[in-house]
């Protein structure tokens, strides 16, 4: 019989939790999780565009939970349907495009609740429950944004600063149980989140060749670093952000 050969990046018997997982970056991490092997709970506020990821994935005995992560009674009807995990991707998130001077407190919730409160709560209560198996991997899915500043982003970099910070003090107080929580910083990548954002294609596309490999990120290459942090092969890193920029300096 064969050897199977060796593969340090299989995510064979481990279950995954993915947010944000209808469209983008969550999509795609969701796809290549499955493709390594693991087993893939979809979460999402969409549960058609979820039930669209879900005809994507590879292998058998994933499921959908949708849950809008920024309410208490979903985030807990979500645990609650949860299997113990072996890993947690934490994708969900909003954009904003609003200058310093016109910040209001409407707009700070409508950044920092999703992308701030949300995650950290459903961090919370996950480890209240026990859900997270011990030698797991967690991915906060960051930005670059936190620390290249651009006109109009200061909500959404503010956010995401602060995700890293407490990202990293989790890192420390999950060690003794050998869970690993990292961070991925993305520059521009591809998404529905920059075609948003007030500036036309045409003008990202232009703008994506100031970069060294002259293009912005595709969701994919996200997907394939977020592989690595989930699997064992990444079992001596913790309490780090790992920058994906296609070599930029600035956003």
């Amino acid at each position: 019989m064969a050897e199977i050969p060796f593969n340090p990046f299989s995510l064979s018997g481990k279950t995954i939790l993915v947010t944000g997982a209808s469209a983008g970056i969550g999509k795609a991490i969701a796809i290549a999780c499955s493709q390594m092997g693991g087993i893939v709970i979809l979460n999402g506020r969409n549960q058609e565009r979820l039930k669209e990821t879900l005809q994507e994935l590879s292998g058998e005995g994933h499921q959908i939970i949708p849950a809008d992560l920024s309410m208490e009674k979903d985030r807990t009807r979500l645990i609650d349907n949860l299997p113990k995990l072996d890993g947690l991707v934490q994708c969900a998130g909003v954009g904003s495009q609003v200058p310093c001077k016109m910040i209001g407190k409407d707009d700070l919730e409508h950044v920092f609740v999703p992308n701030v409160e949300a995650p950290i709560l459903l961090q919370t209560e996950l480890l209240a429950k026990k859900k997270i198996n011990k030698s797991s991997s967690i991915v906060f899915i960051a930005s670059k944004a936190a620390s290249f500043p651009s006109i109009g982003n200061a909500a959404y970099s503010a956010s995401k600063g602060a995700i890293i910070s407490y990202a990293k003090c989790l890192a420390l107080e999950l060690a003794p149980r050998q869970i690993r929580v990292n961070c991925i910083c993305p520059a521009m990548v591809w998404t529905d989140l920059i075609l948003q954002g007030g500036i036309s294609k045409e003008d990202l596309e232009e703008a994506q060749l100031k970069y060294p490999l002259k293009r912005y990120g595709k969701p994919e290459d996200i997907a394939y670093l977020a592989i690595y942090l989930l699997s064992d092969a990444s079992s001596w890193m913790t309490g780090t952000c790992v920058d994906i920029t296609g070599g930029a300096k600035e956003l």
